[in-house]
């Protein structure tokens, strides 16, 4: 897979195009994502892994919540992306985008 459960990703295509997110799972090629807002964990978006750009950073607490399929709740993503975003334009420069 391209991504890992946890990791911060940025859309490429689509409506949510620009908007960041947190990888939480898989279905098929398919890959998972929430923000927590507009995406909840209870629904999340299934993206196209082409269509996303990977950053290497993770949310840890989720991503060991996630791992150990322990559940994981909007405000646990919220805080996450907060927390990741305050670096994300340095962040931004290290993205790899899978083509």
């Amino acid at each position: 897979m391209d991504g890992q459960v946890g990791q911060l990703v940025t859309s490429r295509a689509g409506r949510d195009a620009g908007q960041q997110f947190l990888v939480i799972g898989y279905v098929g090629r398919r890959v998972l994502v929430a923000d927590g807002k507009a995406r909840p964990v209870q629904r999340p978006k299934q993206k196209n892994p082409r269509h996303l750009s990977f950053h290497d950073v993770w949310a840890k607490d989720v991503r060991v919540k996630l791992l150990a399929n322990v559940s994981v709740s909007n405000a646990d993503i919220r805080d996450a992306l907060e927390e990741l975003q305050d670096g994300v334009r340095e962040v931004d420069r290290q993205c790899r985008d899978k083509t």
